[in-house]
């Protein structure tokens, strides 16, 4: 992984630099949601014109992420984040450092314009890299200057400017979890079966997403062997069995992360709060465990915590 971005940046944009005030802030008439139809075009076909400027045909996934945590109760997007038809209703193959096709790059592009919920950066080391903003802003980074490229998107109507660097670059240096899930991260998950019999697990492969697992001694390692690459893992105390005191012990305010096991074993979770109590109190019953944890950083006390590396051994996802 370099921490080098590319040398040549090029703001690509549908506003006409000539409509920004003195502060650099766009004040004509082009409104900032995507038409869906040919300007959305213009824009993938610049974003294709610099990849193929630059050499590129494959780009990787970075920091991929969707729509937060739907609250109990509330259906998700009917169209999948933007993702239906590129990955499956699971999200698999969408995940950090996953590789795509560059159609597939500009299909995530195409989501990311319409603002349908998933959003990721999309990288060539430090070669390539495409970033999509708010309000139909979009970045491409490439390690030589591209003039055909700039050419070519301004024969299609839109505006690339150069910059210094892309405001959506990753600070490879502010990484919240820089612990492995190595060999010692499951030592120490064993002997915390050991002691405690079960386990939760809780892995987060996209932001915004998690499947959660109870731990056993037996299923570990099955458990284990179908982790998502370069998942964040969380392991929390194991779920009680008595469903109806978590129920009782819900807080009077504020939202918390409900989790339950169902009756065929699986494990579901939903963000609620007092206003889907009573809602949740009949959708739960009959469940096998259950517990609530707190949505607030200073109140959520995992076990502990790692993000899984590389085969190689080398943490590279940036959580």
């Amino acid at each position: 992984m370099s921490s080098v971005p590319p040398a040549f940046v090029h703001r690509i944009t549908k506003y006409d630099p000539a409509d920004r005030d003195e502060h650099g802030h766009y004040t004509g008439a082009e409104d900032t949601v995507s038409d869906h139809g040919p300007v959305e075009s213009a824009y993938l076909a610049a974003i294709a014109a610099f990849a193929e400027a630059s050499g590129i045909d494959r780009l990787e996934i970075r920091e991929p992420a969707v729509t937060g945590l739907a609250h109990f109760g509330v259906e998700p997007p009917a169209e999948g984040h933007g993702l239906d038809g590129l990955f499956p209703p699971d999200l698999t193959g969408y995940h950090d450092g996953a590789e795509v096709s560059l159609p597939v790059a500009l299909e995530l592009v195409r989501a990311m314009l319409r603002d349908e919920g998933a959003w990721c950066r999309l990288e060539t080391g430090d070669v390539f890299t495409v970033h999509v903003g708010w309000d139909q802003y979009v970045y491409v980074g490439s390690d030589r200057p591209c003039p055909d490229a700039v050419a070519r998107t301004r024969e299609l109507g839109l505006f690339p400017e150069p910059l210094t660097a892309s405001p959506y670059a990753a600070e490879f240096d502010e990484a919240e979890m820089t612990e492995p899930a190595d060999e010692d991260f499951w030592a120490r998950v064993r002997t915390t079966l050991a002691s405690r019999q079960t386990a939760l697990l809780e892995e987060e492969h996209v932001r915004g997403a998690s499947r959660w697992h109870r731990l056993t001694a037996e299923n570990l390692d099955a458990v284990r062997a179908g982790l998502i690459p370069r998942a964040l893992l969380t392991v929390w105390p194991d779920l009680t069995p008595d469903v109806g005191a978590v129920l009782a012990a819900l807080p009077e305010d504020g939202p918390v992360e409900f989790v339950w096991e169902t009756q065929d074993g699986r494990i579901s979770h939903a963000i609620v709060d007092d206003t889907h109590y009573q809602e949740l109190s009949v959708h739960v019953a009959g469940a096998r465990a259950a517990r609530a944890l707190s949505l607030y950083v200073d109140e959520r006390h995992p076990l502990f915590c790692a993000a899984l590396p590389d085969g190689d051994g080398v943490l590279r996802a940036r959580w």
